[in-house]
């Protein structure tokens, strides 16, 4: 079967196809329209449809509109009521249920010659839970699926298991009891404005203390058949509410320390009770929003019941096209095979690759190893912009589209997010190689997509600083050969010259841009920005001296 999933609902628009069961092609619009999570320019709460990344995904694939058996639609308008039943005050719902409504019509303009009768709606939440329960790796029994986020057509949360594919859901909270609601309405109160930027205030938290969190768990409890509730939260009776440019106060850090803190506890409780009602599944599958609080899953795996627990890469709402399309398959009878690898956007050739630099007429050489040349800039303190295959699918920079930099200078934060534009409280990530993590970090091992954070061990911590966040943590990505053979290469060339195993990692973008994702914007970024080499493909470009010749 060949289905093409489609995210158009609410933020982060994204399209993915599967084929026979597998994921072959997934990638969010706003790598293509340079609109960061696909706003649309108005004033309006649905978002941009996915036509350009649908599109490439049918085209990378060769397939034909008419090749496909179904689109899957994440979000079903059938199951919506009245915003102000649910307790919400949203003036935009009537007009994005309408939108919804209207999707089989819509992506059948947006996709020329394809039969609106082949749009199936998936339930947001259940495409949330495919995206982690369906492609996680095999567990060799049930999996329990966590999903958190903001909201769905109803609901805020789903816990269930899946057995041979198939889901039993278990409990829904309904709205307006929402987690991901209660972090954005903090992230706004502290001064975060644009959508999506409740990282920023996981980062914050790490500078608190929670002081409030006693307070907060009166106001957030967990229920005993498997729900929780928000009460209605004065902010400002616990810190003044913060302008986007106003003074960051450690009143600020104490209320996201608090609520991360209670997140936490809470995000603990609902995993607990689902591992006893699914009757003691060993692997946990998270997906939503909340997913991405790297935080907070570190201390489920660590404290939780569960044996593993894996977090789907585009675990916010752009990984619902994918779960949509892998539910789609399997109503239709395909079996899932487990996602390999977030590296599923766009690429290049290497002689595409060259034809663009030429037409940039750009100095480059082509080096014996573009690791080699990468680590050696690196040692000697250089900021290596790396563009290298397939572009990531979700949020994380994972070696594909990363700004790399020397984990041991204290200044390369400071530096870091100069370079990026971004606030100075917010930390930078490691990459390490598998077999070299647990030297030098203690938690979730594989940690490929950098979703936890892992604690440095103490012997480490004044050797590569730059990553060691201000509480001793950092957020790992661990990088696998067999899977990554040129980041591996580099990471072992820039531990042979340094000691360090360690590389920074960051995204390849700066503040309020969608991560680069072709090779013009690459060039564009290196031009601007003070980056010492751009490493595009085998090729490479410096600053200044060439280093080789052409």
């Amino acid at each position: 079967m060949r289905v093409l999933g489609i995210n158009a609902i609410f933020h982060d628009p994204a399209a993915a196809l599967v084929v026979d069961g597998r994921v072959v092609a997934a990638a969010e619009e706003e790598r293509f329209s340079r609109r960061k999570h696909g706003k649309r320019p108005v004033a309006f709460s649905a978002w941009e449809l996915p036509e350009l990344s649908a599109a490439w995904c049918l085209a990378s694939a060769g397939i034909d509109v008419d090749d496909l058996d179904a689109v899957a639609y994440s979000f079903d308008p059938g199951l919506c009521r009245p915003a102000e039943s649910l307790g919400l005050s949203d003036p935009w719902d009537w007009l994005r249920v309408e939108y919804a409504q209207r999707a089989p019509q819509f992506l059948a303009a947006a996709l020329p010659g394809l039969d609106p009768a082949k749009v199936r709606f998936v339930p947001h939440h259940v495409a949330h839970a495919a995206s982690a329960g369906l492609a996680a790796p095999p567990a060799g029994d049930d999996t329990a699926v966590l999903v958190l986020d903001g909201r769905g057509e109803v609901a805020s949360h789903l816990a269930g298991v899946y057995s041979d594919g198939l889901l039993s859901p278990l409990y829904s909270q309904e709205l307006p009891h929402s987690l991901g609601l209660l972090y954005e309405d903090l992230t706004r109160h502290l001064g975060f404005l644009h959508s999506s930027d409740e990282y920023k205030v996981m980062a914050l938290a790490s500078y608190g203390e929670p002081k409030h969190l006693g307070l907060l768990r009166e106001l957030v409890r967990v229920t005993p058949e498997g729900g929780f509730r928000v009460e209605r939260i004065d902010w400002a009776s616990m810190a003044k509410a913060r302008t986007a440019e106003g003074e960051m106060t450690d009143d600020h850090a104490d209320l996201a320390a608090s609520v991360q803190a209670r997140l936490e506890e809470v995000v603990i409780d609902l995993a607990r009770w689902l591992h006893d009602a699914s009757g003691g599944a060993s692997t946990l599958a998270m997906a939503g929003g909340v997913a991405l609080n790297c935080v907070a899953n570190a201390r489920l795996a660590a404290e939780g019941p569960y044996r593993h627990v894996w977090v789907q890469p585009a675990a916010g709402d752009a990984g619902t096209a994918l779960g949509a399309a892998l539910h789609v398959a399997r109503d239709l009878g395909d079996r899932s095979a487990p996602m390999a690898g977030a590296d599923l956007g766009r690429g290049w050739s290497d002689e595409e690759l060259e034809a663009e630099l030429r037409r940039a007429a750009l100095p480059y050489f082509r080096p014996e190893s573009i690791a080699a040349e990468a680590a050696r800039v690196l040692a000697d303190n250089g900021i290596v912009a790396w563009f290298q295959g397939r572009s990531e699918y979700g949020p994380r920079a994972l070696g594909h589209r990363s700004l790399l930099a020397h984990p041991g200078d204290p200044a390369t934060t400071a530096r870091m997010n100069d370079v990026k534009g971004r606030e100075q409280f917010r930390p930078i990530a490691p990459m390490v190689r598998a077999e070299r993590a647990a030297d030098i970090f203690e938690g979730v091992f594989p940690s490929p997509y950098m979703l936890f954070v892992h604690n440095v061990k103490p012997q480490w911590r004044d050797r590569i600083p730059a990553v060691t966040h201000v509480d001793g943590t950092a957020r790992v990505q661990t990088v696998h050969t067999d899977t990554e053979p040129v980041v591996a290469e580099m990471l072992a060339e820039f531990e042979r010259l340094t000691g360090l195993p360690v590389v920074v990692n960051t995204s390849l973008n700066t503040a309020g841009r969608p991560m680069v994702d072709t090779p013009r914007e690459a060039m564009e970024l290196f031009g601007s920005a003070p980056v010492e080499l751009l490493a595009l493909g085998p090729f490479a470009v410096r600053r200044g001296a060439l280093g080789g010749g052409r």
